[in-house]
Parts: C-alpha cells; structure tokens; sequence
C-alpha cells in the first residue's frame, strides 16, 4: 500500500506527480529542483544557492514524512553542466555525514524542467 506525501513546504508538483511516495517503510522522494516553494520563483544564477535551495525541498519532504538526510539510502543528482559537479558536491556533502552518506550517482543531462541547472531526488527508509 502507497502512501501519498505532500507538503507546502516544498513546491507544489509540475506535473502528474506527488512529491513523494511511502511505500512500506521505504520513503520515494521525486526530483526536486530549485524553485522557492513560498513564491513559486525559480533560483537562479549561482549553482550553490540552487543546490541548497533543492536540499531545501528535499528537507521539507522527509521532514513531512517524518524522517531526516540520515534516513537517505540513495540519492540521484542530475546536472545540466558537470562543469559544475565541486560546487554541487560541497553543499550536498554539507547535509550528511562522510561515513553515513547515502549511495548517489550524477549524470549530465540535456535539460532539466524548466531549464534548471540542477534537479535532486531521493530514497529514504525508515
């Protein structure tokens, strides 16, 4: 049985989908993009503001399903230019722990909804 996760904390969906899904104790977080949830504008310009803006997002989800960053088992980065993976990195590796970090892969893509330069979605487990 599916449980669906929505919060106002995080921006509403684009699309026919719900930010995450709860299935069991294994929590389903859809990709997360730098978008303010209180003003709906995008974060724009500089790749580490939008990168936290995305933890931003993902926070706000886990924490409406009750979990943290130390309940991520897997993570999914997806960039629109790996030119800019060190920045990315450094605030992404601020939100866990080096020997409790999730399993996580990043991929260049062509474009990312709406034109972003960053987009991150998550696993998490209770």
């Amino acid at each position: 049985m599916k449980k669906i996760i929505n919060t106002s904390n995080a921006p509403a969906p684009i699309g026919p989908y719900n930010q995450a899904i709860l299935s069991g104790n294994t929590l389903y977080i859809s990709g997360q993009i730098p978008m303010d949830a209180e003003t709906g504008n995008l974060i724009e310009g500089n790749i580490q503001k939008e990168t936290k803006q995305c933890m931003k997002n993902l926070k706000a989800i886990l924490t409406e399903a009750g979990m943290t960053f130390e309940n991520v088992v897997k993570s999914s980065i997806f960039l629109a230019d790996m030119n800019q993976f060190s920045q990315v990195n450094e605030v992404y590796a601020s939100y866990f722990k080096a020997g409790t970090a999730p399993a996580r892969e990043t991929v260049e893509v062509a474009n990312l909804p709406k034109f972003v330069n960053v987009e991150i979605s998550m696993i998490a487990v209770s």
